[in-house]
């Protein structure tokens, strides 16, 4: 899957699975620009090993759920490179807890980054697309947002917020030449899951079909995948990648 020529927009790109997906779509031949929240020394990182890569990099800092900061993003990116061809959206929150235990602060902290972030970044460049007549939007979702999963009522309804968008941007784009999907990856090696107590780990292992977590090359490669020329038939899609959980 080549990506010379083409530039990518990867939100939370500055570590996990956004690192792993920028680091796909470089090793592709595509410029890269990513968002990152805060953490500067994370993000360099991530920009050396683009770099490294030969990759024509780019990171800016900002909030995704605020509409100022998805405009600077977007702005730089068209600034630096004068398209936008992939737009990644993978940054993403969670703050677990029991229903009756869950904070409404923390509810919105959720949705706002998670489901309007992802909104946010879809609006913005969408009009970049159409104009170009070109462009592959891949949402990150989740096994959660498909199946549920007790202790996370706010992050499921983002994830599931999040597939219902794709669906409905994927109709409303199909004829111009835009493709939306989204990726909905299962338990993935991660700093959250690495905080686990082991016996939680086990008691995920049991059910997971292939025995094991995933990996975030394992979603980065799903991402690149839906982001290529190869898919351009394929728009409105959930791809799990789960490693048979959600069978």
């Amino acid at each position: 899957m080549s990506f010379t020529g083409k530039t990518a927009v990867v939100t939370g790109g500055s570590r996990g699975l956004g690192r792993a997906i920028c680091r796909r779509l470089a090793e592709g031949g595509a410029n890269v620009v990513f968002s990152y929240a805060g953490n500067t020394a994370a993000a360099q990182e991530t920009l050396d090993e683009l770099r490294a890569l030969d990759c024509k990099a780019l990171a800016v800092q900002g909030n995704v759920a605020d509409t100022d900061a998805v405009k600077a993003l977007m702005d730089a990116a068209m600034k630096e490179f004068g398209r936008i061809d992939i737009l990644v959206n993978n940054a993403g929150i969670t703050r677990d807890g029991l229903l009756m235990m869950t904070k409404e602060e923390d509810f919105d902290a959720v949705i706002d980054t998670n489901l309007k972030g992802t909104f946010l970044c879809m609006k913005a460049v969408s009009r970049v697309m159409l104009r170009q007549k070109y462009g592959r939007i891949v949402n990150l979702s989740s096994v959660v947002g498909v199946h549920g999963n007790a202790g996370q009522v706010n992050y499921a309804a983002s994830k599931a917020g999040v597939i219902g968008m794709t669906k409905s941007l994927a109709k409303e784009l199909a004829a111009k030449g835009v493709t939306v999907n989204a990726v909905a990856p299962g338990f993935i090696t991660t700093d959250m899951t690495a905080a686990l107590p082991e016996s939680a780990k086990t008691a995920l292992l049991a059910t997971i079909p292939q025995a094991r977590l995933g990996a975030p090359e394992d979603v980065a490669c799903a991402v690149a995948f839906l982001a290529s020329d190869e898919a351009a038939y394929i728009t409105g899609q959930v791809l799990g990648v789960d490693g048979g959980m959600g069978m």
